[in-house]
């Protein structure tokens, strides 16, 4: 359907309309395919029919790749989006999309299966025009020939085009990558980059001109750590790197040897550097292979704790700004698969061991008191052994008018207390059956 602005008829490729209840979203569509790119006249164009006819917003679709989500790849004039958004999506981006969509999380109506399984087939094949991530730019060579040099200087009109790249180079791995673990991976930004995409650009131009590298990093759920990507390109090397927590208990070795049982499967090239807390400067750093057969190679202070590990791989850097063998792009993209593979799917985060119950331990029975408790407590000591009870005292010996002193046997006095009785009239004592004398 056409379009009438002022004495122009403008074709858009195609027009959205999502309805909900009452209210509803009406987006104009313009769509690139291959090596064709976004026209800022023909947005600007776009915008104001979308104005013109009360539309919410326009959706571009094309092969270009901008370095953050919220950034268009195409620079439109500001005063135009007051009433009108702007959103682009790559053709990466829906592929990428798609195929997480169907092949990892599930569709279940067969009817929209099947369709979103022909839009992946057709994406796929090489005619469709959805191409992807394929070229670093035209000024990639002579930028990276003056950081060879020593020539690249700020002000080089060659860093805008290839820092721009770069991220959407990181962005398109980040799809790549996701596509193949079925999960949302994402080019890690901070939040003043994301709301000010300038910002970024500032920060990778002030790198490359001072250090010679390209940096940025990938967050994939449920990992250890982001992973930093950095191409050296003086050294021509790109390098992969995850930083772990260190464990927060054991000795030094018992910490060292966590870490080097996870690698048990990964390339002795690998790089481990330990650091220490409050550490000044690099810490201790040595091959996985040589850390396998002595861990203390990364132990300077036995009496310093150990805050993280940082494992690093390197790997040649490609030249050329395409794709396909000695390119960069291919480089950077097989750099973040083979040490995904090999080192970041491997590595689990630290946890301490969860507290054991103690035994309770009964005190014996003729040790426990009356009011004493079963419950076994860090504050108890050693029970006191229990005291001795009183014994009752013995009967008084029954007598009859005198007294028994107490210095006599006590086995002699009870056997004549039980033979004799006293006679008040006699001082002597008589046998008890006798009466002969008394008479």
């Amino acid at each position: 359907m056409p379009f009438k602005l002022g004495e122009r008829d403008f074709r858009p490729d195609g027009l959205i309309k999502v309805s909900r209840g009452t209210r509803s979203w009406v987006a104009l569509v313009e769509v690139k395919t291959g090596k064709n790119e976004l026209s800022g006249d023909q947005l600007e164009a776009y915008l104001d029919i979308a104005r013109e006819q009360g539309f919410d917003a326009l959706l571009t679709i094309s092969n270009e790749i901008p370095p953050s989500p919220v950034q268009h790849p195409t620079n439109v004039d500001k005063r135009k989006l007051r009433k009108v958004s702007l959103h682009h999506l790559s053709w990466a981006d829906i592929l990428s999309t798609a195929v997480l969509q169907k092949e990892h999380r599930g569709v279940s109506d067969p009817d929209q299966a099947w369709i979103l399984g022909e839009l992946i087939r057709y994406l796929e094949h090489p005619k469709s025009g959805a191409l992807e991530f394929d070229d670093m730019g035209g000024d990639w060579v002579p930028l990276r020939e003056a950081v060879g040099q020593g020539t690249l200087r700020g002000n080089d009109k060659t860093i805008p085009e290839v820092v721009a790249r770069f991220d959407a180079l990181l962005r398109y791995a980040s799809l790549h990558l996701g596509r193949r673990l079925g999960t949302d991976v994402t080019h890690q930004l901070s939040r003043k980059e994301r709301s000010d995409p300038s910002l970024r650009a500032l920060a990778l131009k002030t790198l490359l001109v001072d250090t010679g590298t390209l940096s940025g990093s990938l967050r994939i759920p449920d990992t250890v750590g982001d992973i930093k990507v950095t191409a050296d390109l003086r050294a021509a090397k790109v390098t992969c790197e995850l930083v772990v927590d260190a464990p927060k208990t054991g000795r030094p070795t018992t910490r060292v040897n966590w870490l080097v049982r996870q690698l048990k499967e990964a390339p002795g090239a690998l790089r481990i550097e330990a650091a220490v807390l409050n550490q000044r400067g690099a810490g201790a750093a040595e091959l996985l292979s040589v850390v396998r057969d002595d861990p203390a190679v990364l132990i300077q202070d036995p009496t310093r704790d150990f805050k993280s590990f940082t494992i690093a791989q390197s790997v040649p850097m490609g030249a050329k700004r395409g794709r396909g063998r000695g390119a960069f792009i291919d480089s950077v993209v097989e750099a973040l698969d083979v040490f995904y593979e090999g080192v970041v799917q491997n590595v689990k985060a630290w946890a301490a061991a969860p507290p054991k119950l103690r035994d309770e331990v009964e005190p014996p029975r003729e040790q426990r008191s009356a009011l004493s408790s079963t419950a076994l407590s860090s504050q108890d000591g050693a029970e006191p052994p229990a005291a001795p009870k009183p014994q009752p005292p013995e009967a008084a010996p029954e007598v009859h008018g005198t007294e028994v002193h107490a210095g006599s046997d006590a086995s002699e006095a009870t056997a004549e207390r039980s033979s004799i009785h006293l006679d008040p009239q006699v001082d002597a004592p008589h046998p008890t059956g006798d009466t002969s004398d008394r008479a």
